[in-house]
């Protein structure tokens, strides 16, 4: 085995413990959002949420600028975009989508649970700000949150997000 590299840490960077049933919770875009790790917790190295979603719940086709993406399906099934790739995961799965790559998703089941990382940290900070806070672990009412792809340019350049000005190839028939 080589041998690696003793690397010091990382600014702001620390130990921690965080758990489902007490980390921030936020609904927005009828999601829960649990924040698990988020950049201070990691120097912004990375983040990682717990998210619970109800069937069709999915963005439509964006990139991330500077953020790799991770998905671990902890329950359900979730229809992907990766680049021009459709493909189905289930409960089990890990997806991986580099940073910079068209993808999309819509869950397929009553409801998923995933984990749901960024490398380095972004999209958790812009949760945080849009979403509601909550001490519930459950899905939001219906409806409350502004759909995904309404959200100002400004905002979504901050955090390094860009919708894509094309059709959903994952939204049921008659909806873009």
């Amino acid at each position: 085995m080589p041998d690696l590299p003793n690397l010091p840490p990382i600014a702001g960077a620390k130990g921690f413990i965080h758990s489902v049933g007490d980390a921030p919770a936020y609904w927005m875009q009828d999601i829960l959002w649990i924040m698990l790790a988020d950049r201070d917790d990691t120097g912004g190295r990375w983040s990682m949420m717990e998210q619970l979603m109800p069937k069709g719940a999915g963005p439509p086709p964006h990139k991330h600028l500077w953020s790799d993406e991770t998905f671990y399906i902890l329950d359900g099934s979730i229809t992907f975009l990766i680049d021009s790739e459709i493909r189905t995961a289930t409960t089990g799965a890990f997806v991986s989508v580099a940073r910079n790559t068209r993808h999309a998703f819509r869950v397929d089941s009553d409801t998923a649970r995933i984990l749901n990382g960024y490398t380095p940290a972004s999209m958790e900070a812009m949760i945080a700000e849009l979403g509601k806070r909550t001490n519930q672990r459950t899905l939001p009412p219906p409806g409350r949150a502004a759909p995904a792809g309404q959200m100002p340019d400004e905002l979504l350049t901050r955090y390094g997000l860009v919708w894509l000005a094309e059709p959903d190839p994952l939204a049921p028939r008659g909806h873009k």
